[in-house]
């Protein structure tokens, strides 16, 4: 058996170890009927399923029917895999159930505070998905304080309005170690009772963390990790409340091959899992758009050098130069390809988008475009007043990690206050809920599978700051395209 099965295996018997511990059932009422508190906003689907669960009984799953979805992800017709052919089955469109006895099971007698755990990485450490330093310890910060700040908002409300209680953040590092990565969402889930869990950021932690959370049956959401095939591991408990790299990559290639009409893109990524599948979107939508990628190029995290990919990328004579990494090396690599003379448009994740960016690159950020999963600069009073929190408890200003947590965190609590002390009905809130949640970083829309399908943008440096332009402001149509022949023209400029 390899390592990292052996890894798997220790966290299995852990399990096994734990399941005679205390959890949150072990002194229980008598009722498992949970009355909703008058100061939370329940939406009209959830106040109709929160009865049908109440009427199942104790272990009927709810009479509700499941949600389906007629397309994955808005992905337009004519990128779709197997796209003229019909598949015997398409995955990811119809919601998954959850039909186990959890939600009979009522709220423990005594409760001192309300916690919810978090899981990110704060600490630096060496990481084995990336093969050597961590180096996404800046977002984990950021992600935490977003949670920090929702928490206190709530407590100063009133906490748990149903017994009067505080919320408590249960804090984890996400130390880049599998098997501790899934250690971590054990002890949570059990030592500390948590009835939820916010995190992580790094994909192959985030995969490992979620399928431990799948045995155990704990809802966990995701602010960080914009891994597309993160919500693909169909577990019901999952719920990603931000924008992913598919989202982003269809309209980065819509922009780049409808709009602009380039035909000769080439890649140069991190050679982690965030860049290898960051730019599996891109490689496949453009393959069958009939523009497949020229050339892709991967660096080492933590590089300075990038001469080698360059010049390789330098002879295919591109219209256009794609990066997916952090800030740091995106910015080095744009100032290495100018001091080479490659003039071609540059293009990047949101990862890019930073002041850190715009410091390194200096004047070559002008015009540089990226990919981006909200408005930061949108009009709407819920970012203005994070926006106002965050600076003040902080002395900062908030960026994408600590407002996607911040949303997220909200979820969970709401989710809390509507169905109670009870997982699997925390659950249900995710699950059952259709009306978008209104977040500072906007309109969070789940799918069928959970995944947040709110609107992405694309970020331009303009005069040294970023811009945020919608599909509607470039003029790309937005969701399905009509079933009809790949275009063999590109959109007007």
């Amino acid at each position: 058996m390899t390592r990292y099965g052996l890894q798997f295996l220790g966290i299995l018997l852990g399990l096994a170890a734990w399941a005679g511990c205390s959890n949150p059932t072990d002194s229980v009422s008598s009722s498992s009927v949970v009355s909703v508190e008058p100061r939370v906003e329940i939406p009209p689907e959830i106040a109709a399923a929160l009865k049908k669960i109440d009427e199942a009984g104790a272990y009927a799953p709810p009479d509700i029917p499941v949600r389906v979805d007629t397309n994955y992800a808005y992905t337009p017709s004519d990128v779709r895999p197997f796209g003229y052919v019909e598949p015997f089955k398409r995955h990811f469109l119809q919601q998954l159930e959850y039909t186990g006895p959890g939600r009979a099971i009522p709220e423990p007698d005594h409760v001192d505070t309300v916690k919810i755990g978090f899981i990110g990485p704060i600490e630096s450490t060496v990481s084995v998905a990336t093969g050597g330093k961590s180096h996404e310890e800046p977002l984990g910060t950021k992600m935490l304080k977003g949670c920090q700040l929702a928490i206190e908002q709530a407590n100063a409300k009133g906490g748990y309005f149903k017994r009067g209680i505080p919320f408590e953040l249960v804090v984890k590092n996400d130390n880049g170690l599998w098997g501790a990565s899934g250690n971590e969402i054990i002890d949570l889930a059990y030592r500390q009772k948590v009835w939820a869990i916010l995190g992580t950021i790094d994909g192959a932690n985030s995969h490992i963390a979620i399928r431990v959370g799948l045995k155990i049956e704990i809802p966990m959401i995701n602010t960080g990790d914009t891994d597309p095939t993160f919500i693909e591991t169909n577990i019901p408990w999952v719920i990603r409340t931000i924008g992913d790299d598919r989202q982003q990559s269809y309209l980065l290639v819509d922009y780049l091959i409808r709009k602009l009409g380039f035909k000769r893109v080439g890649i140069i990524r991190a050679s982690n899992r965030y860049g290898r599948f960051g730019v599996r979107e891109i490689n496949d939508s453009s393959r069958r758009l009939g523009c497949p990628i020229v050339i892709e190029m991967a660096y080492p995290v933590g590089s300075e050098d990038f001469s080698l990919q360059l010049e390789r990328l330098k002879k295919e004579n591109l219209d256009a130069v794609i990066h997916w990494g952090n800030d740091v090396e995106g910015a080095k690599i744009l100032n290495e390809m100018r001091t080479l003379g490659m003039a071609q448009p540059y293009f990047a994740c949101d990862r890019c988008v930073s002041d850190n960016f715009l410091k390194i690159a200096g004047k070559n950020a002008e015009g540089v475009i990226c990919s981006y999963p909200w408005n930061p600069k949108n009009d709407s009073p819920q970012l203005a007043e994070f926006r106002k929190a965050f600076k003040a408890r902080f002395n900062e200003e908030p960026e994408t990690y600590a407002a996607h947590a911040y949303d997220g965190m909200n979820m969970i609590l709401w989710a809390i206050q509507t169905a109670g002390l009870n997982r699997a009905r925390i659950r249900d809130m995710f699950a059952y809920r259709t009306t978008p949640w209104k977040g500072a970083t906007g309109d969070i829309q789940l799918s069928a599978a959970l995944d947040d399908v709110g609107e992405v943008f694309l970020a331009k440096c303009e005069n040294d700051d970023w811009h945020y332009y919608s599909r509607k402001d470039l003029n790309i149509p937005s969701g399905p395209l009509p079933e009809n022949p790949r275009p063999t023209a590109s959109l007007p400029q």
